[in-house]
């Protein structure tokens, strides 16, 4: 489950924008340079939030038979395979010890090249949140003074291999990062908070990004090779990336400064598939639970919202899917409780399943709600107030039981009073192929009205309650 860390920290430098990459529409963006820059010295440093830990997925490769890569394995580990441009040989060949698995959180990557250093482990040097990796499982150095295919004239691609061997990357990236000519510290690109020893992005804007060296902030929505597309350069040099099967909905406002809430890939069962950055839920043939990434935990106060649209459920029959709810004592839960037809759904402590063989019924406590069913493309709220212990559902604007989320104490429609000292999180119930968006504030389908809450934060379709807020870590850090 997700601990604040570097997202928590008020002020400084704030990253706007990060791209959300989809590996089930094969989503990569790509860049033929022509002309080669210096292909012994360069960085390349970007922040990423990975979703889908299956398979090898691709952060960033060149050349032809994907020459030079760097990926994340099955495994966890981070691989970097750069090759010899000279003799075609590994000449970079680094895999990490230890494994990158946590759905939850920002990584700030930095891979520093040099290969005219006398001494063989400076002249390809891996850095993890301002941390320098010094345990490999596999270590391989390039020779002195060798070239790299990296910065040739070649294409490029961010997210995809380009050997074509289809190992796209899944989940979102931030301050994507390429400088030519200089072997940079991982202080170029961060620093620790001098508060809490976190360790935060800073402004890359003042650096030296050289022959081929590009900056990709994402904050343009435009599809096309141009300084408005998704992959326009920011550094001066005009070095836009082709975007590939991305649209304006994968821009996202979850970034390494504020980190959203999403489901959470480790704490879901293998019959839902996650998709979109770990926003889409689809149910498999057997029935299965998710959990959110988020927990709100018991010394947490606060009022939270979000929503979940419901893009294809098994409404109005028996089956009654998706059903969603929350798990007020979510250490309580064992992992056979996230699965099965009942076991899932009655593990939470307040769900609602929305079929009509059902009763459109309160599963628990017990309680009978008298709802309209709802359709396809509905839209469920929920909110939650930590403050005064209560539980909020509604539909499209209107809150179920006459619900009403300002009454504080008096908790006018709550579907449930939380128990005190718990932790809370948000669990979702597929099956037979429903299939749920959920937002947390930075959706994965196309908002018509663009609601925020007070501090700005969040994109919902109806308006947030008075004093809630996004599930994000800087609304958490002030308001938890």
């Amino acid at each position: 489950m997700i601990i604040l860390g570097t997202n928590s920290v008020k002020g400084g430098f704030n990253v706007a924008n990060s791209l959300r990459f989809n590996d089930g529409s094969s989503d990569f963006l790509s860049k033929t340079f022509g002309s080669a820059g210096n292909q012994q010295k360069m960085t390349i440093s970007f922040w990423i939030k990975r979703s889908d830990l299956s398979g090898t997925k691709e952060v960033i490769s060149q050349g032809s038979g994907s020459a030079c890569h760097m990926n994340f394995q099955s495994s966890g580990t981070l691989e970097m395979n750069l090759r010899n441009s000279v003799d075609g040989g590994s000449n970079v060949f680094l895999i990490t010890d230890r494994l990158f698995r946590d759905v939850s959180a920002w990584y700030h990557i930095v891979l520093a090249l040099d290969t005219t250093q006398g001494t063989a482990s400076n002249r390809a040097k891996l850095y993890v949140n301002g941390v320098q990796e010094t345990s490999f499982g596999t270590e391989n150095y390039p020779s002195q003074n060798g070239n790299l295919f990296f910065n040739e004239d070649s294409a490029m691609q961010i997210g995809e291999d380009t050997g074509g061997a289809n190992f796209n990357y899944d989940g979102y990236m931030a301050e994507f990062v390429f400088i030519n000519a200089e072997q940079l510290a991982p202080t170029s690109f961060g620093e620790f908070d001098e508060d809490s020893g976190i360790w935060k992005p800073k402004n890359v804007s003042g650096l030296t990004f050289g022959t081929n060296g590009f900056y990709l902030e994402f904050k343009e929505s435009g599809t096309g090779t141009n300084a408005s597309g998704m992959g326009a350069d920011t550094s001066g040099n005009t070095n836009h990336f082709a975007v590939n099967n991305l649209t304006a909905v994968d821009q996202s406002t979850d970034t390494c400064t504020n980190n959203f809430c999403t489901m959470n890939s480790l704490a879901t069962g293998s019959n839902i598939t996650l998709s979109e950055g770990n926003l889409v839920t689809t149910g498999n043939t057997a029935s299965d639970s998710g959990l959110s990434t988020i927990t709100i935990p018991f010394a947490f106060s606060g009022k939270w919202y979000w929503e979940a649209k419901i893009v294809d459920g098994n409404l109005n029959s028996n089956s009654g899917f998706p059903i969603y709810g929350i798990f007020d004592d979510w250490e309580s839960v064992a992992d056979a409780d996230l699965n099965g037809a009942s076991g899932g759904a009655l593990a939470m402590d307040v769900s609602l399943r929305f079929g009509a063989g059902a009763g459109q019924t309160l599963i628990k406590p017990g309680t009978d709600l008298s709802i309209t069913a709802p359709a396809d493309d509905d839209i469920i709220m929920f909110a939650i107030d930590k403050d005064n212990g209560k539980f909020y559902m509604g539909n499209n604007g209107t809150w179920y039981n006459s619900g009403d989320p300002t009454t504080g104490a008096t908790g006018t429609g709550s579907l449930m009073d939380l128990t005190a000292n718990k932790i809370t999180m948000f669990g979702i119930h597929e099956y037979n192929g429903s299939d749920s968006s959920v937002n947390f504030g930075s959706p994965a389908f196309a908002i018509s009205s663009g609601n925020t809450d007070a501090e700005g934060f969040g994109n919902f379709e109806f308006a947030v309650p008075s004093g809630y807020f996004a599930l994000c870590t800087k609304n958490l850090a002030e308001y938890g």
